[in-house]
């Protein structure tokens, strides 16, 4: 099995609680603009706690939070700066190699398959992937919805020639926690997906911004679909802390409330159960803190 590495976890909530203002609609982006200083100390936080990889701030780099106009006026400089502080913090780390992941979010929404343009959406990746090149090692196309995003993140990134993952949220409501066919936000077969990422040249296929309970069901799929194909891809999960049914509401809609049975040690439970199924790349989404990715550090040591 490949050496695990852990990710960091989910950058809002960690901004928040250190002080940085986040409102809609900019959300996380408002961090890049007011303070930066306070992203680059999430990054640190994070590294502190063992992540080895680092995700760049620029989710909410897109008109869906900035707007328009500014994305393109501002857009360029705002994602370039996200790049350049995680690239601060990973490389003031000198006890280990720590990787930047340049996050590729949905560029039309997430948690709304619906809203994919593929007429427009390389009008608005090739910005992203134009800024974040020159800081990023790996690209991170997250917390997709549908199989034809993660198509998108591959062909813009491939003049890049940097290894590209691609990480699909799944299907969390009540039916899928109690053993439903795993299934992305769109309905596509997590089956498919992976046969998908296994023809794709991604090298890691992820899992994220869903509850924990439906994860290690699309790692053992997916786990299968690349044991038959021969795939060597890695498989990886990042979950997220999000209490209550999501449903139809947008993720990046407002700020939803946190489980409070979901603390570090229950988190660390859950993701000694993902590697169990064949993942190797472990880490947290949304309300997933410095305090779990340091339990979890621990745990899959132990």
């Amino acid at each position: 099995m490949s050496k695990l590495r852990i990710l960091d976890g989910g950058m809002s909530r960690e901004l928040m609680r250190l002080g940085a203002e986040l409102k809609q609609p900019e959300w996380s982006a408002l961090a890049l603009i007011n303070s930066p200083d306070i992203v680059r100390k999430v990054h640190e936080e994070f590294i502190a706690a063992g992540s080895e990889v680092v995700t760049t701030n620029s989710y909410a780099l897109v008109p869906f939070h900035i707007g328009e106009e500014r994305f393109w006026e501002e857009g360029a400089k705002l994602i370039a700066r996200s790049g350049q502080l995680a690239r601060e913090a990973a490389d003031a780390c000198r006890d280990r190699k720590v990787l930047v992941a340049g996050s590729l979010p949905p560029i039309f929404g997430s948690y709304e398959p619906e809203n994919f343009d593929p007429s427009r959406v390389q009008d608005y990746l090739k910005v992203l992937v134009e800024n974040l090149n020159p800081y990023v090692d790996v690209w991170l196309g997250e917390t997709l919805s549908l199989i034809a995003e993660g198509d998108a993140v591959r062909a813009a990134v491939a003049a890049t020639g940097k290894p590209f993952w691609i990480s699909f949220t799944l299907m969390d409501d009540v039916a899928q926690r109690n053993g439903s066919e795993p299934k992305l936000r769109s309905g596509e077969r997590v089956e498919d997906a992976a046969i998908w990422a296994a023809a794709s040249g991604a090298s890691v296929l992820l899992f994220n911004c869903s509850k924990p309970e439906v994860m290690r069901p699309a790692v053992e799929t997916v786990a299968r679909v690349f044991k038959d194909k021969g795939a060597a891809l890695e498989i990886g999960v990042y979950a997220n802390a999000f209490e209550g049914e999501q449903g139809d509401s947008a993720a990046n809609e407002g700020l939803h409330d946190t489980r409070s049975d979901l603390n570090d040690d229950v988190y660390s439970r859950f993701a000694c159960s993902w590697v169990e199924a064949g993942a190797t790349i472990v880490g947290g989404c949304c309300g997933i803190g410095a305090g779990h990715i340091h339990r979890l550090k621990q745990a899959l040591a132990g």
